[in-house]
């Protein structure tokens, strides 16, 4: 496995996450209770899985070396990635915010949506632009040695297991919130 299959992977998972936090705003906005406890596991998935472990594979590891690589950090993809990061991590402190600060449930559903609009559109940037430029600039065996550095990375931040954890609430969200 290389580096860019680890990260295409993880969007899968964090497109799924989208997927069911789109279905919960929407439902906030219809007038429907939605468990403050799935909020803040939600919360928790974006800061610790989204961000700190697959942001930082990629801020840390992949951007670096691309940067190494040739493709200058300020004015292309990687310039725009970092303001995309910077962005959804407001987004997330502002849907923490409503729930702690007694905005309620409505108050979280605004910034929970920006987020969804702007993670979609981020990942298919990197699926299809940055990713693309990272395999064709760094190669095969270049990437598969950064998988072991993304391995190390994933350990070191979420520790043993978490990984997995964050799976399984994935997966019992995605019963509730996206069954038909």
């Amino acid at each position: 496995m290389t580096a860019t299959d680890d990260l295409r992977a993880e969007h899968e998972g964090i497109l799924r996450m989208l997927d069911i936090l789109r279905a919960i705003a929407k439902r906030i906005q219809a007038g429907t209770a939605v468990p403050t406890a799935q909020l803040l596991d939600i919360i928790e998935f974006l800061q610790v899985f989204a961000d700190k472990c697959h942001h930082g594979k990629e801020e840390d590891i992949l951007f670096p070396a691309l940067e190494e690589g040739g493709l200058p950090r300020e004015g292309g993809p990687i310039g725009v990635m970092l303001h995309e990061h910077a962005l959804g991590r407001g987004h997330i402190r502002d849907m923490a915010a409503a729930l702690a600060g007694g905005g309620g449930l409505a108050a979280f559903a605004a910034p929970a949506l920006a987020y969804v609009e702007l993670l979609t559109r981020h990942i298919a940037k990197e699926n299809d632009v940055l990713f693309v430029m990272a395999e064709r600039m760094l190669g095969t065996p270049a990437l598969t040695r950064m998988h072991e550095d993304f391995e190390r990375l994933e350990e070191e931040r979420i520790g043993p297991g978490r990984h997995e954890a964050f799976h399984r609430l994935l997966d019992d969200l995605a019963a509730e919130y996206l069954a038909v």
